[in-house]
């Protein structure tokens, strides 16, 4: 039987995929609500704002904390933890009494996360096998944007019904059901015997950073880069919107629209990327992106805007799961959780800083100019992955310096 016959995802989908598939549903039907929240506590239009940003500050600095979690107790036990610290988060949200609490409450909620996404890209790259590895990656990828992309509508159904608050209870609704579809989960057996047949210890931080230095100093600035990249999209196509004049209505169901046409292409993107190579997907996501950017400036009707931000959904879709991909190429076997959770910071610090990049260049130049260095970046990152990953050698990890269990 030919690899490619023997394994299938269909046999993992429910314990894999069921919860990402609601953790990105309860996520998605709080994020259009937080700031509206934060206001009805008396924040400020700019405060409320940042609100939002605090779910990525949470992931942000929770990413190092959360592989020694997973490397400790094991990715089953990290998925349910995380699930249920999220559904305690979005209760303390409900019952906040003030921006405070509340803050603290969204702060929570991207710190579980953060454990909640490490652990199950560390799950699937441990389980399943490499000439499969970049279409689990990237159906992983899709799920949690279906997710996403279904959680709005249905907290708009609750909120419809029962008001705002009721928008956490469907979030911790679904991260509660996380949990319990989380225990279906095989457990893994990470630790393999050395050739005395005892088990390896497992390395600290310090050595994973050290040992694996020059990749995260290499292929690692694309995966920043990609972050940046991707997250500035997320500002590009609500300001260009408004810009030319569209009411926020037209505006989100353009932004709908590329989402649901990056929901159609990750699972080829993932095949793709197992039978051609990941610079087969690496470079044409990334182009196609900074295109589409690039070309955002010069639209000025709603149909001229449409398209590019269709091309830019569809350049995202190619890209589906290439950052988890990578990860789980270059991560040793063990050690795979603190790889990665390095791996997560450098994509993370992407996310929190690209859009903050842009906001910068558009305040010191002009929205315009901001988007165009955001295309750049991407130009850049297309580069970094066409001169670095032949040369860093996926799937061919160098052996990892053991450094004990610190951290």
């Amino acid at each position: 039987m030919r690899p490619e016959e023997s394994f299938s995802l269909r046999r993992i989908a429910v314990p894999a995929y069921g919860p990402s598939l609601l953790y990105g549903v309860g996520q998605g039907a709080i994020l259009p609500v937080v700031a509206l929240s934060a206001r009805d506590l008396g924040a400020t239009v700019a405060l409320a704002a940042l609100m939002v940003t605090l779910l990525g500050v949470g992931s942000l600095v929770t990413n190092i904390p959360a592989s020694m979690l997973t490397a400790r107790f094991g990715e089953k036990w990290a998925l349910v933890a995380a699930s249920l610290w999220c559904a305690a988060a979005m209760f303390l949200a409900v019952v906040a009494p003030n921006i405070t609490v509340f803050a603290l409450a969204v702060f929570l909620i991207g710190m579980g996360g953060s454990v909640f996404l490490l652990a199950r890209q560390s799950y699937l790259s441990e389980a399943v096998p490499v000439h499969f590895r970049a279409r689990a990656l990237s159906t992983l990828g899709g799920v949690h944007r279906i997710g996403m992309f279904l959680g709005p509508f249905a907290g708009a159904v609750v909120i419809g019904l029962a008001g705002t608050s009721s928008a956490y209870w469907l979030g911790a609704g679904a991260f509660l059901v996380a949990a319990v579809v989380s225990l279906t989960v095989p457990e893994l057996e990470v630790a393999r015997p050395d050739r005395d047949g005892q088990a390896p210890a497992r390395p600290s931080m310090r050595s994973i950073a050290s040992s694996h230095r020059h990749i995260y100093l290499t292929i690692g600035i694309g995966i920043l880069l990609i972050g940046a990249v991707r997250a500035s999209r997320n500002v590009v196509i609500p300001l260009w919107g408004d810009s030319i004049g569209l009411d926020a209505a037209t505006t989100s169901v353009i932004f709908g629209l590329s989402g649901a046409v990056d929901m159609l292409v990750f699972y080829p993107a993932g095949k793709l990327m197992d039978l051609k190579g990941r610079l087969a997907v690496a470079i044409p996501f990334l182009t196609v992106m900074s295109g589409a950017l690039f070309l955002i400036p010069f639209t000025t009707t709603m149909l001229g805007f449409l398209l590019a931000a269709l091309l830019i959904g569809l350049g995202n879709g190619l890209g589906s799961g290439i950052v988890m991909t990578l990860g789980a190429d270059y991560a040793p076997p063990v050690g795979r959780a603190q790889f990665l959770g390095f791996w997560r910071l450098l994509s993370d610090t992407g996310i929190m800083g690209g859009p903050a990049l842009l906001s910068l260049v558009t305040a010191a130049v002009s929205l315009s100019a901001g988007i165009w260095m955001t295309a750049g970046l991407g130009l850049l990152g297309a580069a970094a992955m066409a001169y670095w990953i032949p040369r860093t050698g996926p799937l061919k990890p160098e052996p990892v310096i053991s450094g004990g269990t610190g951290n």
